[in-house]
């Protein structure tokens, strides 16, 4: 039996042809990626391909792959990882005026080897039952005795807290980094494990009284569709510590990138204001476009002042996080 094709999915499809493609390797796996991949189709007739992996994986397929890959581009959260894959020589930097436009300097790498795509605050959430916002002060303050067996947060492995104790390394030096992470290993209210919600789920049931983690993940518990999840979002308060440790996601082109102008014109696009609205809106997350303002619900959380520190240093210092948090034994 033959199927009907409508003249309208025939034109698109020569659109497309005509469009060409762009590849993708992505750590991210959300909603309001794909929503924006499809727009940028609707937009431009450049067909989007997607591939989906953890970081570590993504990088050594793009170092195996080498010349052969059919990846343009490569995104990711977290700057160290972005920095992790541009000192392996897996990027090339793209030059636009349009990205230089959007986003500050602050947030894009200086040589144009990687841009954000949107920003993370790391910061404390509390069991508003248990502890008052006025308890609360800088992550230094989270080492005092008074948080002992009270502080949930992810392993060492995870690269939140390895770039969270790089900005330490980079802003205050490895001898204070050090005691800040001897600290935290000894505040623990329990062996690591699981994500950042897994750890407001811990506090949640009595297993510590604060959690580390990046701010979308309260969003995303907000907004589950799991009854339970909501309850636990609820629970939660959001506390900006003084000098907040903000990371983000974001976009670079591969070295051996087979269609950049397809490639930058994505990139451009998902740093325009109407892709920035959608992930603030759609996955919580602050956009780095500084002419979008973030969703009301992260509006509802207040304001707060960014650490000081590059973007590069997550990367520049994760060797030597590694080190430390393996000589306090976080485990």
């Amino acid at each position: 039996m033959i199927k009907k094709i409508s003249i309208a999915a025939l034109l698109l499809t020569g659109s497309l042809m005509a469009a060409g493609e762009v590849n993708i390797y992505s750590t991210r796996h959300y909603d309001a990626d794909k929503n924006l991949y499809k727009m940028f189709t609707e937009k431009t007739g450049i067909a989007v391909n997607v591939v989906k992996a953890k970081p570590k994986a993504l990088i050594k397929r793009l170092e195996t792959e080498g010349a052969n890959t059919k990846a343009d581009l490569f995104i990711t959260a977290d700057a160290g990882n972005l920095v992790n894959a541009q000192k392996k020589g897996l990027l090339q930097p793209v030059k636009s005026k349009k990205i230089e436009e959007a986003i500050p300097e602050t947030l894009r790498q200086k040589d144009g080897y990687w841009v954000a795509l949107t920003q993370r605050a790391r910061i404390i959430a509390y069991n508003k039952e248990k502890v008052k916002p006025e308890d609360l002060s800088t992550y230094e303050d989270l080492t005092d005795k008074k948080w002992k067996g009270r502080i949930t947060i992810r392993k060492s492995s995870n690269i939140y807290n390895q770039s969270l104790l790089a900005s330490f390394i980079a802003t205050k030096g490895p001898e204070k980094a050090k005691m800040w992470a001897k600290g935290i290993v000894d505040n623990m209210s329990r062996k690591p494990r699981g994500n950042d919600r897994d750890q407001m789920k811990a506090v949640a049931a009595g297993v510590g009284d604060i959690a580390v983690v990046n701010t979308y993940y309260v969003g995303k518990l907000l907004n589950s569709k799991k009854p339970y999840e909501v309850e636990v979002g609820k629970l939660m308060g959001v506390f900006f510590p003084k000098d907040t440790h903000v990371n983000i996601s974001g976009v670079a082109m591969t070295k051996n990138a087979k269609n950049k102008d397809n490639a930058v014109k994505l990139m451009e696009y998902l740093v325009s204001p109407d892709a920035q609205k959608v992930f603030a809106s759609a996955n919580y997350e602050y956009p780095a476009n500084p002419k979008v303002e973030a969703s009301d619900l992260l509006k509802s959380w207040g304001t707060f002042e960014p650490m000081v520190v590059s973007l590069e240093a997550y990367g520049e210092k994760n060797e030597e996080a590694v080190k430390i948090m393996n000589e306090v034994e976080w485990k």
